[in-house]
């Protein structure tokens, strides 16, 4: 498989969704879906009716139509749901999440990957959040189911990951070490995950699954190091991701210094030394501010095989982003109004987040503050060992009282915000709260979107996928 020379950034939720990655993979370079909390997309797409068509047909295709008829008798709403009426909620994934919980896992990821790869050669990632743990093993095993072609994992230390790709590709079941705070023993907590359980008679079907490449996020040599010493399974290169990209940024090394704008500052212990990676063997590609030609070019003086590039490709035609959104970020990208804050607190994860100040957005304070806490996706929820001794979950973002009660402290609920509920929001499909409230977004981007100016004018005032690779590579 020839390696891209442009990699499509994973941006959940739904901003990198199957139409952007076929797209970017039609072009020859690697298409990327975002796996984060892709199953409340797909039920919201089967609720609003699925209009075009295109789940429903990626569904008719998954080799065990029994799970797809629960899932379809549960969701689907032909004609889409009326005005006004709330989202379903589906269950919240658990240390033993229930065998429906798992098809439905599974079955979204596979339809968001058949999708961007139906009926072209190109190659498409999937790209996952080592943060978000327990769906994870369920929407490998889907992307997989589908063909996925490149896995890629950041927010966290991926060690695990290879070598569960490797047991998958037969259809063998795995387990998870899963981080739990407060636990006595590190190893004691595992989600299990059963091919043969959760879709009988699959491990009969002929051959092998194809086993992915997997590409690991890092931000130091010293992570880099440990992945490929520590790794059961083969690691096949990197993605150096420095603290100008968008979403989740990985922590200062050392105590953390806040600058006079309250943003984390980062110093020489946070950027990686590109000759100590050579020595390494394995290919690595550039990430956080490498959105133009000219970085494009010094990228690959350095002997990275490439870049990966998000910020572009999040306000393009074939974005995920709703189109409220969209228009109104162009719009300021045009008028030279773009601000991006890596806000320290926002994330329920304890990471810096990059977030847009963006009009009727989480990031105005008037927004935050009117928004009412509530946890009931939990994507992002810590587990921990209760007084009791007990498996319990919280979050950071959740009701205030609810946090403190579960043995929580005060300190880490200041500034946060459900990322769940208000990205998923950015992308089209918020939540309705009783009264009327609806759920607002929250836009994340790198600090180069100002760049995007160079891509469009006012005339324009849109563009597309492709003319971000013919940007980039001056085609």
């Amino acid at each position: 498989m020839k390696l891209p020379i442009i990699i499509q950034g994973g941006m959940g939720i739904a901003i990198s969704d199957w139409r952007l990655a076929r797209a970017v993979s039609l072009t020859g370079q690697l298409g990327v879906v975002s796996g984060t909390a892709i199953s409340r997309v797909f039920t919201s797409r089967l609720m609003n009716g699925d209009l075009t068509g295109n789940t429903r047909r990626a569904l008719s295709g998954f080799p065990f139509p029994d799970a797809v008829e629960k899932i379809l008798d549960r969701y689907y709403i032909p004609g889409g749901r009326k005005y006004g009426v709330p989202y379903k909620s589906q269950p919240v994934h658990t240390i033993n999440p229930s065998r429906f919980l798992d098809q439905l896992t599974a079955v979204a990821n596979y339809v968001e990957v058949f999708l961007a790869k139906e009926n072209h050669e190109g190659i498409v990632g999937i790209n996952l959040l080592e943060k978000v743990q327990m769906p994870g093993i369920a929407s490998l095993y889907g992307a997989m189911l589908a063909g996925v072609d490149y896995v890629i994992m950041g927010a966290g230390i991926p060690i695990q990951i290879a070598s569960i790709l490797d047991m998958l590709t037969e259809h063998e079941p795995v387990s998870y070490r899963l981080d739990v705070q407060d636990a006595v023993h590190k190893d004691s907590y595992r989600i299990h995950f059963d091919p043969e359980r959760i879709f009988p008679g699959i491990s009969a079907l002929k051959g092998s699954l194809r086993r992915p490449k997997f590409l690991p996020v890092i931000s130091s040599t010293v992570l880099a190091r440990a992945l490929i010493k520590r790794s059961e399974g083969a690691i096949n290169g990197f993605i150096i991701e420095g603290a100008t990209a968008g979403g989740h940024n990985a922590p200062p090394r050392g105590v953390l210094r806040l600058s006079s704008s309250f943003e984390p500052v980062y110093g020489e212990k946070d950027y990686v030394d590109l000759e100590k990676m050579k020595l390494f063997g394995l290919p690595f590609w550039l990430a956080g501010g490498y959105g133009h030609p000219n970085k494009l070019k010094a990228a690959l003086e350095t002997g990275a095989a490439g870049i990966q590039v998000g910020s572009a490709f999040s306000l393009c035609d074939e974005s995920g982003m709703a189109d409220e959104q969209k228009t109104r970020v162009l719009k300021q990208v045009l008028d030279g109004e773009t601000n991006i804050f890596t806000n320290p607190t926002i994330s329920p994860t304890g990471f810096p987040f990059k977030v847009a100040k963006v009009k009727k957005t989480m990031s105005e304070r008037d927004v935050y503050e009117s928004r009412q806490r509530v946890c009931d996706l939990g994507f992002l929820r810590n587990i921990f060992i209760d007084t009791n001794g007990t498996i319990n979950y919280r979050c950071p973002g959740e009701p205030v009282e609810d946090y403190l009660r579960k043995g929580g402290k005060l300190e880490d609920t200041v500034g946060r915000t459900c990322l769940c509920n208000n990205l998923i929001a950015a992308a089209g499909f918020p939540q309705l709260r009783t009264g009327g409230y609806t759920e607002p977004p929250l836009v994340t981007s790198g600090d180069d979107l100002p760049t995007i100016r160079e891509l469009i004018t006012h005339d324009k005032k849109h563009y597309s996928a492709r003319d971000v690779i013919n940007f980039l590579i001056r085609t």
